[in-house]
This record gives C-alpha cells, structure tokens and sequence, in this order.
C-alpha cells in the first residue's frame, strides 16, 4: 500500500520534474523520501496494531 501512496505523491509532487526529464539528484532524493514516508507510517500502524492486541 505504501508503494500505491508513494507512487501517487511522486506524481504530484514530482510529475513535472519527470515529465520534463529534468529530475535532478535532489529531486530523486525527494523522491526517495516520498516513498519512505508512507512505508514508515504504514509499518509503524502494523506494529502498533499487533502491539494493541496482546
């Protein structure tokens, strides 16, 4: 789900830059970023979740 997430920010965030073809090595570290975020958030819920239930 986090890939899904992260996919749809990039191309919002980042659809021009891509588009363009002017993606730059700060940009692809934006673009890292933007798929962690989800991916952190969406691990640390399947954690707590687990936690909360025993």
């Amino acid at each position: 789900m986090g890939a899904v997430v992260g996919t749809i920010l990039v191309a919002i965030n980042q659809g021009d830059a891509l588009l363009t073809g002017s993606v730059t090595g700060e940009i692809l570290m934006k673009i890292l970023l933007t798929y962690c975020v989800p991916y952190c958030v969406s691990t640390y819920a399947s954690v707590s979740a687990v936690g909360a239930a025993d």
